[in-house]
């Protein structure tokens, strides 16, 4: 049998961006390989994304654009390989090439769950955020009120800096056995008439609601024509869902009465849709060149990631080092710099078939692109530790062609080919 053995807290960087935690490292027996087949957590993930509910029905949805994001509290994972197996704590691990020695064995959820995506009424396609608490006996606000929730719980949100002026009422789904809320970004007054039968109820009974003070944009907003030579940054910066700004979510939970609180001790939640994606719709810049290079003709070109060129965007290239991490050049004589850079030391393609995942994992120093090339997969990125911006999360979106995710150090990641054909990939990164 395996044992468990506590990780050591992750180091925190300059001006504390990291909160300390501690996960679980199970130590691997030599020569017993991994059942990686049963009970798979990148399978558990994507069951768990899978029966997420929606208020209407799915047609007015377009789910290649749903992002999930599912928190959790606790992590186990495997340790390296002989002849490294009790080498449990990840600053120590600096054998660059033993990919196995931070695998996920298992996650523990919370019990909020977040959703945002594009969905379409009428002539108007537009963002929503919908948002999920668990309905059961053993989650805290139920625990905390001595299992005497009701029919509805209230909520106090506040998006990208926007507060609801009052609590909101989040009815009980029957059918998810949650409390869930969708928020819809409708300009009009008239959506109610727009809704097929499914949405018009949950509109009834108050799942589905519109708040133009929270949830605004429209997906016309980031249309290719009249963009060249602008900043994507400063066009429909508020659009709530924008392809280069996060939205960040904070909330806490309440009873109907307004005296038992979910707040995480009057702090609140945090989490933000964040993940690094950058592709056809999603770049820094577009514009046609004449005669590119001295050449004839016209080229379309889009500036996915830059160092320059766009001096008010973060240097998305760079990383911050702890002391634990090798640098660029292999070695730890770096007084926790800052890499302006990304440097690159393995290329591999892929070709994932039907229904192959790669596993949820991370590399400790590793910066990597995943770009599919064809075909498309569930991406999936993950926090090592708590940051201000959200709690620990795993994050699910659609990669679909010529688009790529970028990961950071330490970035819980993974991608799963659930369709019935081959999907390419083209991989590189460097540190790991």
């Amino acid at each position: 049998m395996s044992t468990t053995i506590p990780s050591q807290p992750q180091q925190q960087q300059q001006q504390r961006r990291y909160i300390l935690h501690t996960d679980s490292v199970f130590r691997v027996e030599p020569g017993k390989p991994i059942n990686y087949n049963a009970n798979n957590p990148l399978v558990r993930l994507l069951d768990i994304m899978q029966n997420a509910q929606v208020a209407a029905e799915r047609e007015h949805y377009l789910m290649e654009s749903v992002q999930y994001l599912v928190p959790y509290s606790y992590l186990e994972l495997y340790g390296p390989q002989a002849p490294f197996q009790d080498m449990l704590t990840p600053e120590t691990q600096d054998f660059k090439t033993d990919f196995q020695k931070q695998n996920i064995k298992d996650f523990v959820t919370t019990d909020a769950q977040l959703m945002r995506g594009l969905v379409s009424a009428g002539n108007w396609t537009g963002p929503f955020l919908r948002l999920s608490y668990n309905g059961s006996p053993d989650s805290q606000l139920s625990k905390m009120t001595n299992q005497q929730l009701g029919s509805s719980i209230k909520l106090f949100l506040k998006v990208n800096g926007v507060q609801t002026p009052q609590l909101i009422t989040v009815p009980y789904n029957l059918n998810a056995d949650r409390y869930e809320i969708e928020i819809w970004g409708y300009p009009g007054d008239n959506l109610y008439d727009l809704l097929d039968e499914k949405g018009k109820a949950a509109m009834s009974r108050g799942e589905l609601i519109v708040r133009n003070d929270l949830i605004h944009g429209s997906a016309s907003d980031f249309d290719r024509d009249g963009k060249d030579g602008l900043y994507m940054g400063d066009v429909s910066r508020s659009n709530s869902m924008h392809p280069l700004w996060p939205m960040h979510v904070e909330l806490a939970w309440v009873n109907q009465n307004e005296n038992i609180w979910d707040s995480q001790n009057g702090t609140n939640y945090h989490y933000e849709f964040n993940m690094l994606v950058r592709g056809w719709e999603s770049y820094l810049g577009v514009g046609m060149s004449p005669n590119p290079h001295g050449g004839v003709g016209f080229l379309e070109y889009r500036n996915l990631l830059s160092n320059y060129f766009y001096p008010n965007h973060p240097k998305e290239l760079g990383r911050q080092l702890n002391d634990y991490n090798f640098n660029a050049y292999g070695n730890k004589q770096h007084m926790q710099d800052h890499e302006d850079f990304m440097a690159v030391d393995y290329m591999d393609l892929h070709v994932m078939k039907p229904g192959c995942g790669i596993g949820l994992h991370r590399h400790r120093d590793n910066q990597e692109i995943f770009l599919m090339m064809s075909g498309q997969g569930y991406m999936v990125v993950g926090d090592w530790c708590k940051t201000p911006e959200r709690e620990r999360c795993f994050e699910i979106r659609t990669l679909k062609a010529g688009h790529f995710a970028m990961l950071k150090g330490g970035n819980l990641h993974g991608l799963m080919n659930a369709k019935d054909e081959d999907a390419s990939l083209f991989m590189f990164g460097g540190y790991d």
